[in-house]
């Protein structure tokens, strides 16, 4: 009994500590366990590792968090308003996501979660973040309509998911959904108004031209959408916008006297007319 008990511990030291575990029995019958195969019929194990949980240290916003081992993570494939700082300009429901946040991981625990891309530019950690009782935080902040979807190819695991969420929380009219803020607005306010953060722009599209990074969706020569080539693959044929009116989600940028939105999932393209 003491040997199987040993056995155990030992099992669940290397479950947790390597992927490799090997397994033979001995003349007398006896079982032995090591993280090396030290008898010619030592077969190794099929382990799964427990998952690794992290307590959050600080929260920034309604989509950002320090673990306490130091990493700062970012929420993947959403987006919330930004806050007041010293540096950026606050936006309408960027307090209430944070708080939203902190209330959701209050005495909680995270585990993390990857999809294709680790990190992002900025050198932040990309994750879906799960607590113990197996809440989806991401999911849960754009199903109480704290965020919104902002789909990055080829991260796409859950993005189904969000999308599905996103929907109800907009029909419902939660969190920012119901705010004046953030209704749609004609895509030509953008000539006489400078708009602050991620908008609802709605317009009909003329023309596509194709460049050599991107190709411009254009709803004037100086209104226009910006879609990377690599990530046409996701997109239905482009063509296929002309002529419809379509709701645009996203940051408007100003390059002298054009204004652009940059557009990297479809999910950002809403035809409104079909």
């Amino acid at each position: 009994m003491i040997r199987g008990f040993l056995a155990a511990v030992f099992l669940l030291l290397m479950t947790a500590a390597t992927a490799a575990v090997f397994q033979w029995r001995d003349s007398q019958g006896h079982y032995h366990f090591s993280d090396r195969p030290l008898a010619a019929d030592a077969k190794a194990l099929q382990l799964e590792r427990l998952p690794r949980y992290h307590r959050v240290a600080h929260i920034y916003d309604g989509d950002t968090v320090r673990l306490a081992d130091g990493r700062k993570v970012r929420l993947l494939n959403i987006n919330t308003p930004e806050i007041e700082t010293e540096r950026k300009r606050g936006e309408p429901g960027g307090e209430e996501a944070k708080r939203q946040l902190e209330a959701l991981l209050e005495g909680q625990q995270v585990r993390l979660e990857y999809d294709v891309e680790r990190r992002d530019k900025y050198g932040r950690t990309l994750a879906y973040l799960f607590r113990r009782d197996g809440l989806h935080v991401n999911l849960r902040l754009v199903a109480l309509g704290w965020a919104i979807a902002n789909i990055h190819p080829p991260n796409l695991k859950y993005a189904a998911a969000i999308l599905e969420d996103q929907q109800q929380a907009e029909q419902a009219r939660r969190g920012i959904w119901g705010m004046a803020a953030y209704a749609p607005k004609p895509i030509e306010v953008l000539r006489r108004k400078r708009l602050h953060g991620w908008q609802r722009l709605v317009g009909v599209p003329k023309a596509v031209k194709p460049g050599r990074k991107y190709v411009r969706l254009l709803f004037a020569a100086d209104l226009y959408v910006t879609i990377p080539r690599a990530n046409l693959r996701w997109f239905p044929p482009l063509e296929s916008y002309l002529g419809h009116r379509v709701e645009v989600r996203g940051w408007p940028s100003r390059r002298g006297r054009q204004y652009a939105i940059l557009v990297r999932h479809p999910s950002a393209l809403i035809v409104l007319d079909r």
